[in-house]
């Protein structure tokens, strides 16, 4: 510091080239350059060229003291502090006052404690100046030295800090600055301080910090050197992160010695062209309309200002340019509502002609039509000027060129279709002018219109087509139509269909590809039988035709097809959120039966005509409308109202199918009716036989009542059959017909019943009085028979009409079982033959007991199988009708 102090003084003598001194050449040259860096460091000579001093550097050369002190001194001008930057300054300038005799350390410890300041030494020196001068002026000449030893404070010591603070006081006025009243203006202070201190900060090293578990750590100052706070200074217990130092001293370690603590960032403005920027994360933001970047401010190595946010486009503009460019225009993230909606017209048609063209890849499951985003990137970059890089500079640039240009900005198809890619030639899946057609946007089926949506990602649950279906239409829908796909993917589902053939088949139908294309000849895109005809039954039936190979539509493997030429459904709820997705619509219907018709009833209740109404005990109203329609959309919402029976009462409520209503209609109009008409088994029970009683009192049901009860609903039943009742007068002349049949009806139901229950008892003991091991295997088969006829319910479940061939049934168990040992083995074959019809059935959904809720199909096979069963073990009984194996089989398939 006397070297730059010298070569100052030189300077602002005018006295040339310093460097060219002899007396000034030490052996080590690098003095002279410490000196220089230090009077570039505190301003007062040019920081490049030639040394030049500055209007600070003429300053510093007329206070005699230490540079740093002296650009301190300067400094409190800007800050309003001279006076306590002054006596700061003047007691760095002396020997530290304070005085700690060995023999009474503690004493003054405690004595000088009172002025400690535990963010900053240099204000601990400031307290010092203002008590002794305030002691000073209270107190006499003797008095005031007493004090100073008594407080251990060295007098000469503080008669040099007073006499160095004259002189400085002195020197002032020709610099301008004026010494005013005490004050503490502590960021003030320090930040006068702190120009004459850049080169000596430091930051705590929180890395070395966390290693040492807390303990007292190192700090990183100018150039990477590294220090620790001395044991006597203030800050020494709570250690700040951030710190200037007057002075770095070297015992043991590094000690800095004079610190306070500071906010580094207020050295930027007095670093000047001493401090070093750095930029990075260059990012589009879209709340801002601007790319924005974090600089980096560095002192000598030491970061005066970590990260903070600055406009990127002042630092470089072409690259700024460029982010705008690829996120607001290309990827359309920027705050439209913030533009002008005029300006913003291009932006919603580019991004309306992008939306059209990719949703044409989805469809045509290809990836080299649209061009990719450079492509896009390059339309903007020839058009939109070098100084457009903001959200505010593109609406001022656009609002003019606008006005002679509109189209400037507006993209066609040609910009961005890739020519290559794309010639007007026939495409594998039909020209791109028919992608309507090939792939439509929405799948007819009678009335209702279900939106498709398509995507192409392999992998992906929705890979491939979509039909989004509104959860109240879902139970309307049904599976034929959908197997056939779209037109666009028709040919290559075809083609992997005849792959999926068996070997010997599949090898008259080869190549694949090419037989797809002549199977589908001549057909229409949306052929009139689509519905009627499933794809697999149209595939078998031309590959016979063309190829005279025996083919059937069961040889076509469904699970080697590719996923995404499965169309899937999306139910969709009332919000337009999914609640399920499957390949499967008829596993939909199933799962959310009960959701369905919540959804229908919800909006067919907003509609004056909804019906809904529970306790009823009889018919008080006119008439039931078979179906109930409302509009939702461009779809009709149709529910099927039905009596639901609840026990006591009867409900109204809205139903999803057909099938559905007819099921619940029966039971409800059976319930109404026993409300309506007295029961006669009271009376029937009184006028059985002693026999008839005690044979019914062997059934399987809880009691005779329950019996009764289940006798009364078959003779109910059987009365209403499949008449449909939906008026009050066709619902009166059913309740008078029951009432005048139900009487003779009830008693030959129990006679009947009874005459069963007989008949099962003789064929239960047949069973038990075989006890040969080789027929273990047709015992428990007509064992099963026998549970599956006569059980707790059976009698309505049967139904009046079949209940007259049970007896015959069970006639043919005891017939068969005694006829068991006579041929075992073709029992086996019969039995063989029987069990294949069984699990044919199983497999379509039937019950062993029937179901009372079972299709009039599964129902008709149910009793096949036991005509079934006469026609082998019990030929003399006789069928109902002609029975074989492939005869159920026909009828389980609904043929």
């Amino acid at each position: 510091t006397n070297l730059a102090a010298v070569i100052l003084q030189m300077i602002s003598l005018g006295l040339g080239d310093i460097a060219n001194f002899p007396f000034l050449q030490p052996p080590d040259s690098r003095g002279i350059k410490d000196g220089l860096d230090l009077l570039r460091e505190l301003a007062a000579i040019s920081t490049t060229g030639e040394p030049t001093i500055t209007k600070i550097g003429k300053q510093l050369s007329q206070l005699p003291i230490d540079p740093r002190l002296a650009r301190m001194v300067i400094e409190s001008k800007q800050h309003g502090t001279t006076r306590e930057v002054m006596a700061i300054v003047a007691g760095l300038s002396i020997q530290d006052p304070r005085e700690r005799p060995l023999e009474k350390r503690p004493q003054a410890d405690t004595a000088h404690a009172r002025f400690l300041d535990p963010t900053s030494d240099f204000l601990t020196l400031l307290n010092l100046w203002n008590y002794v001068k305030t002691q000073e002026k209270e107190l006499s000449s003797g008095q005031f030295r007493r004090l100073c030893k008594a407080e251990y404070l060295n007098f000469l010591r503080i008669r040099e800090w007073t006499d160095v603070y004259r002189q400085l006081e002195r020197m002032a006025q020709p610099l301008g600055l004026t010494v005013g009243e005490a004050s503490m203006n502590s960021v003030g202070i320090h930040r006068s301080l702190l120009a004459g201190l850049l080169s000596q900060l430091g930051i705590k090293d929180l890395a070395t910090d966390k290693k040492q578990k807390n303990k007292q750590g190192d700090y990183i100052g100018a150039r990477q050197i590294r220090f620790s706070i001395f044991p006597g200074s203030a800050l020494a217990r709570k250690q700040p992160a951030e710190l200037m130092s007057a002075e770095l001293v070297e015992t043991s370690r590094l000690f800095a010695r004079m610190n306070a603590a500071i906010d580094l960032s207020w050295a930027e403005p007095l670093a000047g062209d001493l401090a070093k920027r750095s930029y990075g994360e260059p990012h589009w933001e879209k709340k801002q309309g601007a790319v924005v970047a974090y600089e980096r401010v560095t002192l000598y190595g030491v970061p005066i200002v970590a990260r903070r946010r600055v406009q990127f486009s002042r630092v470089d503009p072409a690259y700024a340019r460029e982010l705008f460019i690829r996120h607001a225009l290309v990827e359309a993230d920027w705050d439209l509502d913030k533009l002008d909606r005029r300006l913003s017209e291009f932006e919603r048609n580019n991004r309306k002609l992008r939306k059209e063209l990719a949703d044409v890849e989805e469809r045509t499951r290809r990836r080299d039509i649209l061009v990719d985003d450079e492509a896009v990137f390059e339309f903007y970059h020839r058009r939109i000027p070098a100084d457009v890089y903001s959200q505010r500079s593109f609406e001022t640039w656009w609002k003019k060129a606008r006005a002679t240009s509109p189209d400037l900005l507006t993209m066609t198809a040609s910009d961005l279709l890739d020519e290559e890619a794309t010639p007007q030639a026939e495409k594998p899946r039909g020209r791109f002018d028919d992608v309507e057609t090939s792939f439509p946007k929405y799948w007819h089926q009678g009335d209702q219109r279900l939106t498709l949506s398509y995507r192409f990602e392999p992998g992906t649950e929705d890979d491939g087509v979509t039909a989004q279906v509104p959860i109240a239409l879902l139970a309307r829908l049904t599976p034929a139509g959908f197997d056939w796909q779209v037109p666009g993917l028709r040919e290559e589902l075809v083609t992997a269909l005849i792959k999926s053939l068996p070997k010997a088949v599949r090898r008259n139908v080869v190549p694949a590809a090419d037989w797809a294309r002549k199977l589908l000849e001549g057909l229409p895109a949306e052929p009139d039988d689509l519905d009627q005809m499933a794809l697999t039954e149209y595939l078998a039936a031309q590959i016979q035709r063309k190829t005279h190979t025996p083919v059937d539509s069961d040889d076509f493997d469904l699970e080697r097809i590719p996923p995404h030429l499965k169309i899937s459904f999306s139910v969709i709820n009332e919000h337009g959120r999914q609640v399920a997705r499957s390949k499967d619509l008829v596993g939909l219907q199933n799962k959310l039966r009960s959701r369905a018709r919540e959804s229908i009833a919800q909006v067919i209740v907003k509609t004056p005509n909804s019906l809904e109404r529970d306790g009823l005990t009889s018919w008080d109203f006119d008439a039931l409308p078979n179906t109930l329609d409302a509009r939702q959309g461009t779809n009709t919402i149709r529910a099927y109202p039905a009596l639901v029976d609840r026990g006591a009462s009867v409900s109204i409520q809205l139903m999803s199918t057909p099938n559905d209503q007819a099921r619940a209609m029966r039971a409800g109009l059976r319930r109404l009716v026993q409300l309506a008409v007295p029961s006669p088994t009271s009376y029937v029970q009184q006028h059985l036989t002693h026999t008839e009683k005690l044979t019914l009192a062997a059934s399987p049901y809880q009691n005779t009542q329950a019996l009764f009860e289940d006798c009364m609903v078959a003779c109910i039943d059987a009365i209403i059959g499949d008449t449909p009742v939906w008026s009050r007068p066709d619902f009166e002349r059913l309740r008078d017909e029951v009432s005048s049949r139900i009487m003779d009806d009830l008693f030959a139901t129990v006679s009947l019943v009874a005459r069963t229950i007989a008949a099962a008892r003789e064929a239960e003991k047949a069973i038990k009085s075989a006890s040969n091991i080789a027929l273990l295997a047709p015992l428990a088969d007509a064992r099963e028979q026998l549970a599956a006829l006569v059980f707790p319910g059976f009698v309505s479940r049967t139904g009046a009409t079949q209940l007259r061939r049970l007896p015959l049934y069970l006639e043919g168990i005891t017939h068969r079982v005694s006829k068991l040992g006579d041929n075992v083995g073709r029992d086996r074959v019969w039995m063989n033959e029987v069990q294949t019809a069984r699990e044919r059935y199983l497999n379509s959904s039937g019950k062993l007991p029937q179901a009372p809720d079972a299709a009039p199909h599964v129902v008709r096979a149910r009793w096949l199988l036991e005509e079934l069963r006469l026609s082998l073990f019990a030929q003399h009984l006789g069928t109902a009708e002609p029975v074989s194996l492939q005869r159920i089989s026909r009828v389980l398939a609904g043929s």
